[in-house]
């Protein structure tokens, strides 16, 4: 039997309920496969902020480096936004410190036509049906880390700066997973940046260039990233796997999720390693929208995302794309039998959308 170590981190607002629901698919995938499933929980973000008067104990921390892969429900509220502790950019955030620490570069973030959902996108008939989109974001690098960065005073006007840097090694190794997803894929890519006016995405461009004689037989595209957006919401079905810095694949990533219907549908990996077909990485996986403060603790947050992060962990970490599959399957059954939340315009609970997927996967 294969074992897998999960440390689960319900983070703030919806958080923790958008992962049990997500766990409980995971429990009913892994005991009809032979797999077991090793669940620690722990605090992240502001919860861990309120317990700890920390963002990320190092306890935390040590658990997910020892764990196979990590699962998170959302962080942040507004009433963490300003607090500043001692230290880079990534000790103000949970996530990110998680994130940095265990280099998980990668950040996978697909979103593709689901036609139950159809009518919550914008599109007209027949623009976005074949659209199916895997955002590459690198993770750990880029203006969100890099230094210096601050606010100071210019004769007496407030001025606020961030550094835009990349080194060739984290480009070449973000390219290089780019690839080998779109080998797994249709074999196009296109590598968004600003190389027309930035010295750090002329270095991305150069580098890009290099690592695609790696590949000959895959299809390298250039765009700068604002003409890359509107390609994307002109003509989604375009697209497949599309590589961009930690700002510019964070802003692509949500852009994409309009085809889907609703943020609330998109799930993410962030990966330690380039996904190599056979290979089991540890990751981190995670639904890509926020902490909806709003709606905590009302049982109505759309667990798709986290459901589907966890099919995710099954074809990245276990190695089984086939149970991916069949999670990706059974919330297409349940979206068209018109089970979902308000914000995909259902009636449901939470708990009632979990237990339709699991009724789904059923043998």
């Amino acid at each position: 039997m294969q074992k897998l170590d999960i440390l689960a981190l319900g983070g703030d607002g919806i958080g923790p309920e958008v992962l049990e629901a997500g766990l409980a698919v995971a429990e009913t995938v892994a005991g009809r496969n032979d797999l077991q499933l090793n669940v620690q929980h722990d605090l992240l973000h502001g919860a861990a902020w309120d317990q700890h008067g920390t963002f990320l104990h190092d306890e935390t921390l040590a658990r997910a480096k020892s764990a196979d892969a990590v699962l998170v429900g959302a962080v942040g509220g507004p009433q963490w936004d300003d607090i500043r502790v001692d230290g880079g950019p990534e000790m103000q955030d949970g996530l990110m410190r998680l994130r940095h620490a265990l280099d998980s570069f990668a950040g996978l973030r697909p979103a593709r036509f689901w036609a139950p959902l159809a009518e919550r996108t914008p599109f007209r008939p027949g623009v976005a049906e074949d659209a199916d989109i895997m955002v590459l974001r690198e993770m750990c690098g880029g203006v969100m880390f890099a230094q210096p960065r601050g606010q100071t005073l210019r004769d007496g006007v407030r001025y606020g700066y961030d550094t835009a840097a990349y080194d060739d090694r984290e480009v070449s190794r973000i390219m290089r997973a780019g690839f080998e997803l779109a080998r797994q894929r249709s074999g196009r890519i296109v590598s968004a940046d600003k190389a027309n006016v930035m010295e750090s995405y002329k270095l991305w461009r150069q580098v890009a260039d290099e690592v695609a004689g790696e590949f000959p037989d895959m299809a390298l595209t250039h765009m700068y990233a604002d003409n890359c957006a509107y390609q994307m919401a002109r003509d989604p079905a375009a697209f497949d796997v599309i590589v961009g810095c930690n700002l510019i694949g964070d802003f692509l990533s949500d852009l994409a999720a309009v085809v889907s219907g609703s943020l609330g549908m998109l799930p993410s990996a962030c990966l330690c390693d380039v996904p190599v077909v056979g290979a089991r990485i540890k990751g981190i996986y995670e639904p890509v929208h926020g902490s909806a403060p709003d709606i905590a603790g009302q049982g109505i947050a759309n667990p798709f995302g986290m459901i589907l992060s966890v099919a995710m962990m099954f074809r990245y970490t276990v190695g089984r794309p086939d149970l991916q599959s069949q999670i990706e399957q059974a919330v297409e059954r349940v979206l068209s039998a018109g089970i979902g939340t308000p914000d995909i315009g259902g009636t449901h609970a939470t708990q009632d959308v979990a237990d339709a997927v699991i009724r789904e996967l059923a043998p």
